[in-house]
């Protein structure tokens, strides 16, 4: 086996977090900004190197509109984009589905870890909570890069599960509200959890779960980059000859300090 999908194989067993980290949230405009792709846990990622089987959108969306995040195969970073004016670029990406089989072991904590009770429910009623499982995921990762400035809003990219910012984060400090909509298939997603974890102590998470409209609101304690996800996970198709189909979202953005503070850079 390739040593790439060895690692992808062995990370997805562990129902590890995929994001996205800039290598600076804060550009200014007419700025080349590279994107890493990350998968890994509590903010220890190993990077995905770019290929295109795994991608159905990598995209940057501006004022301009929509366009394509360059960048060359098996590479690392996965992309670049071209800052090409002041305001808030949200950059998405949107996989392929891909395959795995776990064992009733893993598969119960994973279920446990990322708040999927309704899938645990129902499997315990199904009498499966002992079988193994083969599982398709789906990525649908955001980041939000604010050039010069603190102007524009996170927009929704038409992602089957995707985080959307209520509230433009580069507006806020630390210790204030960060609410955040959830939606499955661009419907309000219920009854989700929503874990936020920062890179200087991501093992301190904030958990919150979704109301009836899909929103959420979070305090977020402290500056520097922050990721948000959330996990969906729904019967798997009887043609795909698997049993569950995740969604797998996530945000990232950089939080100034305590009002008055400067931001930080934390993505080097």
């Amino acid at each position: 086996m390739k040593p790439l999908l060895l690692f992808m194989l062995c990370t997805s067993l562990r129902a590890h977090d995929m994001w996205i980290q800039p290598a600076n949230f804060s550009p200014a405009a007419g700025d080349i900004v590279s994107l890493r792709l990350l998968v890994g846990q509590d903010f220890l990622g190993d990077p995905l190197p770019r290929d295109p089987t795994l991608i159905r959108q990598f995209v940057v969306q501006d004022h301009a509109g929509r366009k394509p995040v360059i960048g060359r195969d098996g590479a690392n970073p996965a992309g670049f984009i071209r800052v090409a004016e002041p305001g808030l670029h949200v950059v998405g990406y949107f996989s392929n589905p891909s395959s795995v089989e776990e064992t009733a072991q893993q598969f119960n904590k994973y279920l446990t870890d990322e708040g999927l009770d309704s899938v645990a429910a129902l499997r315990a009623s199904r009498k499966q909570t002992g079988s193994n499982v083969r599982e398709l995921f789906t990525r649908c990762a955001k980041t939000l890069v604010a050039a010069d400035g603190t102007g524009g809003a996170d927009t929704a990219l038409g992602f089957t599960l995707e985080l959307v910012a209520e509230r433009n984060p580069y507006t806020l400090h630390a210790g204030e509200e960060l609410p955040l909509r959830l939606t499955y298939e661009s419907h309000p997603l219920a009854g989700a959890l929503v874990i936020a974890m920062n890179r200087h102590n991501p093992a301190d998470k904030i958990r919150a779960r979704t109301g009836s409209d899909g929103r959420v609101k979070l305090r977020l304690p402290a500056g520097g980059m922050w990721l948000v996800k959330a996990v969906h996970m729904v019967p798997a198709p009887p043609a795909s000859q698997a049993d569950w189909q995740s969604y797998w979202a996530s945000l990232t953005f950089n939080l100034a300090g305590n009002a008055g503070g400067v931001p930080m850079s934390d993505a080097k």
